[in-house]
């Protein structure tokens, strides 16, 4: 990647897990020019500013998961299961990891998380929208089977013998 404000190539490290959107290390490390043992060893160094809803490991099954959703495997032969940071974890890199690369990635990750939110946001009011209008379908439904009932009835009924009295009318 050798554009950092192009943030268009960030949402495809940004992955979904345990409910949260985090990155992975070996992803984060690429991005900021390290080696992911660099990455690693410099958070295991500053261990109070990465509490653990700033990062977690990967469990054997999440990382077989990632494995099989990448269809390759993009951490061949490591030893241990990949870390993940959560936005937080992210931004406090960029006070352990202090070069202007490290801060220009940063502020394009943060972007990308932003958009990311952004467009959640617009999908679940789009959902509560279209919700709305299945509401109002059913409802319409039930009354267009209400009246086409009662018609039915009607046409059961016997209608008048003979000639109408126009007084009547």
């Amino acid at each position: 990647m050798t554009k950092l404000e192009n943030i268009e190539n960030l949402h495809g490290y940004i992955y979904r897990l345990r409910g949260q959107q985090v990155m992975l290390d070996r992803d984060l490390a690429q991005l900021y020019g390290v080696p992911t043992k660099s990455l690693n060893l410099a958070v295991r160094r500053n261990p109070i500013r990465f509490p653990k809803d700033f990062i977690f490991q990967l469990s054997s099954r999440e990382t077989a998961d990632l494995r099989f959703q990448n269809e390759t495997s993009r951490w061949g032969g490591r030893r241990y299961f990949p870390y993940a940071f959560t936005e937080e974890g992210i931004a406090m890199l960029s006070s352990v990891l202090r070069s202007e690369r490290a801060a220009l990635v940063n502020v394009a990750i943060m972007r990308a998380f932003v958009k990311l939110r952004r467009a959640l946001s617009a999908s679940q009011d789009i959902t509560r929208r279209v919700e709305k209008l299945e509401g109002k379908v059913n409802m319409h439904e039930t009354d267009i089977g209400m009246l086409v009932q009662a018609v039915i009835e009607l046409r059961k009924r016997p209608g008048p013998i003979g000639p109408i009295d126009p007084e009547i009318l």
